[in-house]
């Protein structure tokens, strides 16, 4: 992905980009009804019925009306886009921001105002002092379309900051995100290779590319990295993954050639690195907006532990997916299988240690969030095979080792135990 692609694509998810399309055909629009309104009373006034014929202070009224209705609207909108904002920032967790800034329904909403806007009030500038057709007719039917958007982004805010349909809808977004990991590739995945061609490639010259900036990598453009690996005829070592953040000159790959080239700085354009993390590609993230929802829901300001119980589960069930056809890949290919990229993948073990210490951390005293931890893993176990059970089975005791089963009262401790011996008899099938 070039920085043209980059830009435009930063550009298309910005908020003001929509709106200003809006606009734009908006523009458009008035010019184009405007001369046809001039080209039909001069022509056909006389067919046409004196009840399209609108006089210039009715419509002059019309327009004033709809112009300050539509503004109200949008200042009312954007005071709910705030208190979302603020909600989402204070109760749930900072992360979970732009999603709901990039939700296409809140750019569209105000898309469909600014649409409003501008096309009464470019008419108003324009209004002559003859009759008028097409333009009124049409601003009544924009004014219904906008009132309509106005009820349904009141229902879609309101919709959001329920709790219950942010958790579902990172949920889905991870779903997503990993079906996506999973898509063909154009390359070969290698989970082992030839120790000793490692050895040897290694041996040959080595050139280290450092980040141009500070900042979070956000996607990497595998096929591309690979095909430049190929056409350049060398290895590349990825030395950093999807998620992490660099700092400016630190080193972020390395190139393994017998030549040199000026060439191979190009290769930083198919990592792209910005100001924060995004979930197009980084699975972690969205499990990190799970988890802080959980850990701001069992503090003692907010005491909610139904809420991170439901973002255990969610996050379970992300871990369920991600574990099925589960492999670490550190190794990519050319179509003729040739090494071309080396790179240190996330094992699961990462992902597990990840989704739960934070929640076990500041959970490990309320039973109900330990039950919910180990209950869990039994589900995972449940629809894994042998050898994410085994996994699943030697990550549990970081669980276990942390409870205070001394401090338990015995109906508490009978709870846990009940559910412990259900995931034991599970993960014993595996061993």
């Amino acid at each position: 992905m070039d920085r043209t692609k980059v830009w435009m694509l930063r550009i298309r998810d910005s908020f003001w980009f929509t709106p200003t399309l809006y606009s734009i055909i908006a523009l458009i629009l008035v010019v184009v009804f405007h001369y046809l309104d001039e080209w039909l009373l001069a022509d056909r006034k006389n067919q046409l019925p004196d009840i399209l014929l609108i006089s210039d202070d009715i419509a002059r009224g019309l327009y004033t009306s709809l112009v300050t209705a539509i503004l109200t609207m949008t200042t009312i909108s954007f005071s709910v886009i705030m208190v979302v904002l603020t909600t989402y920032s204070s109760q749930f967790s900072p992360r979970t921001l732009q999603d709901f800034m990039q939700s296409k329904m809140t750019h569209h909403v105000l898309g469909v105002f600014c649409f409003g806007f501008i096309f009464a009030l470019i008419n108003l500038v324009l209004m002559g002092t003859h009759e008028t057709i097409i333009g009124p007719i049409l601003m009544v039917f924009i004014s219904i379309v906008c009132l309509a958007f106005f009820i349904y982004f009141i229902h879609h805010a309101a919709k959001w900051l329920q709790v219950s349909s942010l958790i579902e809808f990172i949920h889905f977004d991870s779903s997503r995100v990993i079906k996506h990991r999973f898509d063909k590739k154009d390359f070969g995945e290698f989970p082992f290779w030839d120790e000793a061609e490692i050895k040897r490639i290694k041996k040959q010259s080595q050139y280290h590319l450092l980040a141009d900036s500070a900042g979070y990598i956000q996607k990497i453009e595998w096929n591309a990295l690979v095909k430049w690996a190929k056409d350049n005829d060398c290895v590349i070592e990825l030395r950093q993954q999807i998620g992490a953040y660099v700092t400016k000159n630190l080193p972020i790959l390395c190139i393994y050639s017998v030549y040199h080239s000026e060439d191979f700085n190009s290769v930083k354009k198919f990592i792209i690195i910005g100001n924060e993390r995004t979930d197009l590609e980084d699975i972690e993230f969205n499990i990190q907006k799970l988890v802080e929802i959980a850990v701001k829901a069992v503090s003692p300001s907010i005491n909610d532990p139904d809420t991170a119980i439901d973002c255990i589960n969610r996050i379970g069930s992300v871990l369920t997916d991600l574990g099925n056809g589960f492999r670490e890949i550190p190794f990519l290919t050319d179509n003729k299988n040739d090494l071309r990229l080396m790179k240190q993948p996330k094992s699961y073990e990462d992902y597990l240690y990840k989704s739960f210490y934070q929640i076990l951390f500041y959970g490990k005293t309320d039973v109900s969030i330990c039950y919910s931890l180990l209950e869990v893993l039994y589900k995972m176990a449940l629809t894994s095979d042998k050898v994410m059970k085994r996994k699943i089975w030697a990550f549990h005791y970081y669980i276990i080792h942390t409870i205070d089963w001394d401090c338990l009262q015995d109906l508490d401790r009978q709870h846990l135990e009940s559910i412990y011996r259900q995931l034991k008899e599970v993960c014993s099938k595996a061993k």
